[in-house]
């Protein structure tokens, strides 16, 4: 594999061979087409290799203990913590901390900086095609600090207009926690021109990265929001592994979330200080073979290159949109101009649950249901959807099976 602008053939298959699980026949031994990369993409050899050598090498904890399996797990930890940073742009290997995914980030700047910063009256505003993650803390915190959820509504496709969601701003907006793509329509929101004038206002900025740090360059200095946060199993890499990232001051800024070891300065019964960021927030033993996994993934990741990677995201999207909404009988729910990654459907006269697991017959592994996003759902006046997902792996012949399949359940299913 080279660094290009464009994915082809051969360099398709290079990726393809890296990823084991697409090699998998399943059933009556039918090749697997695998379009749930929304949801977790499959492990790249070069991640699983990092982590058996974690398991196998030097299974210590980090930090503390200075015998040399320590050692080399603490510079194999810290090493994936710099690899996160640059591949984000971030200033410093310290902006970014290690947390459980792209929940749980949300979550810890939830209850630090949301905590001590609003107050009653004041105002998270998001938008129609936030993932729950990015609803329920805020509506946890709302009944704690009786702050208010206020929502951007999408348009009929499912896009958000630029000039509405600025109308939508107010003097009480104290943050704005936004999708940068829809895990559930793939809808690419214009987010820069929304940081842009909440910067101006003095709101504070958080972007939902999950789907698109593994689809696109993300430069975190140029986007110029706060924070963001996203997930390592979306872009090639471990479960139970992501990041937080944002700028110093800010990290300086927050209060501890979880207390534990790791996270202290000194402790002692009559009260304790905190150790500085990042490890202020990573209380406890970390999940040190995640971390070692998602940097093991950001260079292979790098190593492709990712301006080819948005590329292919975006002509394979769309290819499959083109193809999908030929085929009779089907919808697109959300027809979005800028899409990446995910395109969500539904079959007049099938059940989303019953296509998926027709389509799983015919070796076609999609999602199917509220994808963790019911109010978009809602709005899009369904109960759920079929979705089929992409990757930087997804090829020709992946569009031309999920074509062929679901034009043969439409027939047999009647």
């Amino acid at each position: 594999m080279s660094v290009s602008t464009a994915i082809g053939p051969d360099q398709i298959a290079a990726i393809r061979a890296d990823l084991p699980a697409l090699a998998r026949r399943v059933h009556d031994d039918v090749p697997a087409v695998y379009l749930d990369a929304a949801a977790s993409t499959p492990r790249a050899k070069p991640v699983i290799e990092a982590v058996r050598a974690f398991d196998e090498q030097f299974p210590a904890n980090v930090h503390r203990a200075t015998h040399q399996m320590a050692s080399e797990a603490t510079e194999a930890f810290e090493a994936a913590r710099a690899d996160v940073a640059r591949f984000i742009s971030a200033a410093a290997p310290g902006e970014v901390v290690f947390t459980r995914g792209t929940t749980e980030a949300i979550n810890l700047f939830a209850n630090t900086w949301g905590a001590s910063s609003l107050q009653a009256g004041d105002e998270v505003l998001i938008t129609a095609l936030e993932h729950h993650a990015n609803i329920v803390p805020w509506q946890l915190l709302a009944q704690r600090t009786g702050c208010v959820l206020s929502v951007i509504d999408c348009e009929d496709d499912g896009s958000i207009d630029t000039e509405r969601a600025l109308s939508c701003f107010s003097d009480r907006t104290r943050l704005l926690s936004v999708t940068w793509i829809s895990n559930a329509l793939g809808t690419i929101v214009d987010i820069e021109p929304l940081i842009a004038h909440a910067r101006s206002r003095g709101i504070t900025t958080l972007v939902d990265a999950a789907q698109a740090v593994g689809h696109r360059p993300v430069d975190v200095r140029a986007l110029g929001a706060d924070a963001i946060a996203f997930s390592g199993h979306k872009m090639f890499g471990p479960t139970g592994i992501g990041c937080l990232w944002a700028h110093g001051e800010l990290l300086d800024s927050l209060p501890p979330w979880q207390g534990g070891g790791e996270m202290i300065d000194t402790v002692s019964f009559d009260g304790s200080t905190w150790n500085t960021p990042p490890w202020r927030f990573e209380a406890g033993t970390p999940n040190i073979s995640g971390a070692i996994g998602l940097g093991a993934a950001v260079r292979w990741l790098e190593h492709i290159g990712m301006d080819a990677v948005a590329a292919h995201d975006l002509a394979v999207t769309g290819d499959l949109a083109r193809r999908l909404s030929g085929i009779d009988r089907v919808r697109l729910v959300g027809t979005p101009t800028h899409r990446s990654g995910a395109v969500s459907f539904v079959v007049d006269g099938i059940h989303p649950a019953d296509c998926g697991m027709l389509l799983d017959r015919h070796g076609i592994a999609v999602r199917t249901g509220h994808h963790c996003a019911e109010p978009i759902m809602r709005r899009m006046g369904v109960s759920g959807t079929v979705r089929a997902s992409t990757g930087c792996f997804t090829s020709v012949d992946d569009i031309d099976r999920i074509e062929q399949a679901l034009t043969r359940v439409i027939e047999v299913f009647g």
